[in-house]
């Protein structure tokens, strides 16, 4: 029997499915998306998560239509210029990872404005993946050590954890994808070397905390193994 795990990661799949469902346009997809993603943070934290991921943008989202990057950058523009005073206010800590490379420099700002503003909440921590890609953290965690003049000695599995971004936040303990794909898709490809996975086959903006509820109690009445 497995405990409360202590970090659940989300990836949020299927907006653009819900949208085109619904006969929408897919940012009215996104949009749901996000509205679902605040119960689903509520209700994971109250079960006492005390670390919660999301991939809200990957490094290869850059390659959507120009039209929806645009909508999405608008969207995380109004998150973390407005809506992380909510989180904040809620107790909520907020750690981006992520590049900031390349970033406009206003949603660069706003990300650093909420790591800060937020450093002092103890109610949940909230991983924000955004500009994000596993295979491109793992590879800004050999640059780090590089930089540091570690020898080759020195490159163990710890010191490689200390390296990765935001080495605070802790491996995974259950991994949550909706939509019914059963992929990481360059998810915290270094975290999630034990994870337990649970896929839905539902869209992510219907998302609910009844289904966060049955995800935690599955993951309860599992055996996890370590390799040993």
């Amino acid at each position: 029997m497995s405990d409360i795990p202590e970090h659940v990661g989300y990836i949020l799949d299927g907006n653009r499915r819900w949208a085109k469902k619904h006969g929408l346009p897919t940012y009215e997809g996104h949009l749901a998306g996000y509205n679902s993603l605040h119960d689903v943070i509520e209700a994971t934290s109250d079960a006492g998560v005390k670390y919660i991921s999301f991939y809200t943008f990957s490094t290869q989202n850059w390659n959507r239509a120009e039209e929806e990057v645009r909508a999405l950058m608008g969207l995380i523009r109004r998150v973390f210029k407005t809506d992380v005073k909510r989180f904040v206010k809620e107790g909520y800590k907020i750690k981006i990872l992520g590049s900031r490379d390349d970033l406009p420099e206003d949603i660069s700002t706003y990300l650093t404005e909420a790591e800060e503003k937020s450093i002092n909440g103890t109610r949940a921590t909230l991983a924000v993946c955004f500009n994000y890609g596993g295979q491109e953290e793992i590879v800004r965690a050999a640059k780090r050590l590089i930089d540091e003049k570690y020898s080759s000695d020195e490159v163990t599995l710890e010191s490689f954890a200390q390296a990765i971004d935001s080495p605070e936040v802790p491996p995974c303990d259950l991994i949550v994808r909706t939509s019914g794909e059963q992929r990481l898709s360059d998810f915290m490809l270094w975290r999630s070397a034990y994870s337990e996975f649970i896929f839905l086959d539902k869209l992510w903006p219907e998302m609910t905390k009844e289904d966060v509820a049955e995800v935690l109690n599955e993951y309860t009445g599992r055996k996890r193994r370590f390799g040993g």
